[in-house]
């Protein structure tokens, strides 16, 4: 999409696009967000990940200007989001998880609303809008209510008034959360296309499997504390147990002779049943290993159709992750009488 010239963003790229520096912040006794640092590079997708509550919209609203830090230094294209807010907002799209729309207002006439509100007049203005609805497919949809779409219709339109300005860098709050199959895949193929463009993008979901398909990397929060940076398949590695595969194994016939003959293999535990065999947890990692145990269950006579190495799951490591943090949280020993852990 062209960015008009007149509303054209100032940023500095001499600097990373995204700069959080422990940042903290409090709401009465809750730490919402406790010293979390990061950096994101320009024209970088990142996924943002953590439970609910755990201090992901804190922290994107403090980017986007609409709440302040209390300890902690935050700048967006070189911009310091409490001391230059107005350059911020400038080079910065925000789609936050929920936003409002209004009654008798078509979806032509919000895009409208806003393009004015940004500055846009005359032929730019249109010529603007118009671009921005084809781009999020809400052309089709200018003259419908725009409280009266559903939900995959509502996101495009809370994308597309984020996209207005074309800014640099877009901060995006769960946009898929609630979208049926077909908006998800609508959605994802959106962002494609802006990434293709060189925008930097934060994206919080919980959908853990499509960040590990759009994003360059992944940040996890936990408890207001940054407890993973890096691409999926580091997180992969950092949480499996080393030396061992999970494979998964069809047979024909009764499952139950699959569970039988694991009880007595050397090396082989079950990790849990399956409607037609089991997922079994083989204590090595080597090929030639995990050929012998597949000889040996078909020298038993087990009637194998099926196989394979299972791939592990970025929702299974996440939550083999903070399993990990609690246990570490539980064997540090109990703070001394009076004494302050500030």
């Amino acid at each position: 999409m062209p960015s008009p010239s007149s509303h054209a963003p100032e940023i500095d790229r001499s600097q990373p696009a995204v700069v959080v520096e422990d940042l903290h912040r409090s709401f009465g006794a809750l730490k919402a967000v406790d010293g979390v640092s990061f950096t994101i590079d320009h024209g970088r997708v990142v996924g943002f990940v953590g439970a609910n509550g755990a201090g992901k919209t804190t922290t994107m609203r403090i980017m986007a200007t609409l709440d302040s830090p209390g300890a902690g230094r935050v700048c967006m294209g070189g911009h310091n989001v409490v001391h230059h807010p107005a350059k911020v907002r400038r080079l910065l799209g925000w789609m936050p998880d929920a936003f409002g729309t209004y009654e008798h207002m078509s979806v032509l006439e919000y895009m409208d609303f806003y393009a004015r509100a940004l500055g846009f007049k005359g032929d730019e203005r249109l010529r603007r809008i118009q671009e921005v609805m084809d781009f999020t497919d809400l052309t089709p949809l200018a003259d419908r209510m725009s409280n009266k779409m559903s939900k995959g219709q509502t996101q495009r339109l809370c994308l597309g008034r984020a996209l207005l300005h074309d800014p640099q860098i877009l901060i995006l709050d769960e946009p898929a959360a609630g979208l049926d199959p077909k908006a998800r895949v609508e959605l994802k193929n959106l962002i494609r296309i802006l990434a293709q463009e060189g925008k930097t993008i934060l994206i919080s979901s919980h959908i853990l499997s499509e960040l590990g398909e759009m994003c360059d990397s992944l940040l996890f929060i936990d408890n207001g504390r940054i407890v993973h940076h890096g691409d999926a398949q580091s997180m992969l590695r950092g949480t499996e147990t080393a030396g061992e595969t999970l494979v998964n194994v069809q047979i024909a016939g009764n499952p139950a002779k699959l569970l039988e003959w694991a009880l007595t293999a050397p090396l082989v535990k079950v990790e849990d049943e399956t409607k037609r065999g089991a997922r079994l947890r083989i204590q090595a990692a080597d090929d030639d290993t995990l050929a012998g145990v597949l000889r040996r269950m078909i020298q038993d006579g087990l009637p194998v159709l099926d196989f394979h190495r299972e791939e592990r799951r970025l929702e299974d490591a996440f939550i083999d992750m903070l399993g990990q943090i609690d246990r570490g949280r539980r064997s540090e020993p109990p703070p001394l009488p009076g004494q302050n852990d500030e």
